[in-house]
Order: C-alpha cells, then sequence, then structure tokens
C-alpha cells in the first residue's frame, strides 16, 4: 500500500514540477557512486544545535520514504527529491550546478531591483535608461552580452570544469569551492557551516525570486520596485508621509 501511494503521488508531482526541475537536471552521464562515502564527506554541522543534522529527522513531504542518498550529511538537505533524481545523478555534480545557479541568481536579483532605485553613470546614454529585458535586448544589439557570453565562457572553462572534474574524480573539494575568501571567512568550522546553509537558502530563494521578477515584467512591463509601486493602496516607505493616514 506504501509503494502504491509513493508511486501515485509521484507521478502527481511529476505534472507539476517536470518543467521547472529539469532545467537543473544533471547530465546522465555522470552517475551517482554506489556507496555513500562522497555524500559523508560533506558537512555534518546543518546548524540550530551543537552538531545536529539539519535535515536528518525531517521528511520535506509527509508519507513519502527519504530518498537513500539523501541522509542529511549534505547542507540544506531535507530529504526533498520526490522525482528520484537522486537514484541516477551525481549529488556533487547536482549540488556544483545548484550553488552556481544560486550564485548566478542572487546577482540578478541585485541587479533587477537596483535597475529601479539607481542609475549608474553612462548608463542613461548608453542604454537609453532600459531595464529588465529590454535592457537585455539592446545589451545583444550592442554587443555587450556577447562579452560577458565571452569572458564568462572562458572563466568557466579555466575554473569551473576543471574543478567540477577534480570533485567528481573523488578529491577532497566541495561542491562550489573554488579557495577564494579573501575575508578569512571560512576559518570557523562552526561559521562556515552557518554561511554554507545561508547561501545555499539565498541561492534557492533568489532563482525562484529572478522567475518571479522577469514574468511580471513581462506581464506588465515593470521591474520589481515599480511593480511593488503599482500595486493598489501601495504605501511608499521611503517617502511615506504620516498625514496621509
Amino acid at each position: 500500500v506504501s509503494q502504491n501511494r509513493d508511486k501515485m503521488f509521484r507521478s502527481v508531482l511529476l505534472c507539476g514540477l517536470a518543467a521547472s526541475a529539469s532545467a537543473f537536471q544533471a547530465p546522465v552521464a555522470f552517475r551517482a557512486p554506489t556507496s555513500r562515502a562522497a555524500v559523508a564527506q560533506g558537512p555534518t554541522m546543518q546548524l540550530y544545535g551543537d552538531g545536529k543534522l539539519q535535515g536528518f529527522s525531517v521528511d520535506a513531504i509527509p508519507g513519502l520514504a527519504r530518498p537513500e542518498r539523501l541522509d542529511g550529511t549534505m547542507v540544506g538537505d531535507v530529504g526533498f527529491d520526490p522525482l528520484g533524481f537522486t537514484g541516477f545523478v551525481d549529488l556533487r555534480w547536482a549540488r556544483e550546478a545548484e550553488i552556481k545557479h544560486g550564485r548566478v541568481a542572487m546577482l540578478a536579483a541585485t541587479g533587477m531591483i537596483v535597475q529601479d532605485v539607481a542609475v549608474i553613470p553612462g548608463f542613461q546614454q548608453t542604454f537609453n535608461g532600459e531595464s529588465m529585458m529590454k535592457l537585455h535586448n539592446l545589451a545583444v544589439q550592442q554587443g555587450a552580452m556577447q562579452q560577458l557570453l565571452l569572458w564568462l565562457g572562458l572563466l568557466e572553462v579555466l575554473s569551473g570544469l576543471p574543478g567540477i572534474i577534480q570533485t567528481l574524480k573523488g578529491s577532497e573539494r566541495a561542491p562550489g569551492d573554488f579557495g577564494f575568501d579573501p575575508l578569512g571567512l571560512g576559518k570557523n568550522p562552526e561559521k562556515l557551516a552557518r554561511r554554507q546553509l545561508t547561501e545555499l537558502k539565498n541561492g534557492r530563494l533568489a532563482m525562484i525570486a529572478v522567475g518571479g521578477m522577469v514574468h511580471h515584467y513581462l506581464l506588465v512591463g515593470r521591474g520589481p520596485v515599480e511593480f511593488i509601486k503599482h500595486i493598489p493602496n501601495f504605501k511608499d516607505p521611503v517617502n511615506l508621509n504620516p498625514m496621509n493616514f
């Protein structure tokens, strides 16, 4: 009975999640290891307690059994895998992709918000003050996006690709770790575990936020801040006049 219920629940979730989840699916050529040793190498302190695993005793989806490879040792692991990707995708590859997507999304979300509240010197003359998708299209026409693609692609080839290959070959390199820590924020293991979890959760939220802001713009033609300002009965917290209440 339990197995049938799991299969039915997975089928329902598949209809709603397949489109978005497939964008983050890792290539099947990188198979998951046969043992759980690779997962166990990850940070074990997920926070909020002295070394307690944040997700070890959590069932993200009530009624579904926790996936075997999601044993709570990876940062941010709460056992959520309704489509069963962990059964055939290497978790290290998937986590590398998730962290990288999250970091890019955090930068993108910040940029989308800044466009609505500030103007960078020279921006008005170069891009006519455009924002969001119109700015993207104009940057493509002028060649700015091609430059970004070239230099960021080169950076990915020189650092990103060697990094994930090193990880998949069994090195101690953690997914997303490029040895970049000029402020020394990773010297304290306790604080590092906290910051790793914070980065992961903020990255996940940013990916959702970027999707929402892009869709708002496509629907109403406004950036995130302008969209909020045009909500009926919106009160501007910056220029709020108490006498208007």
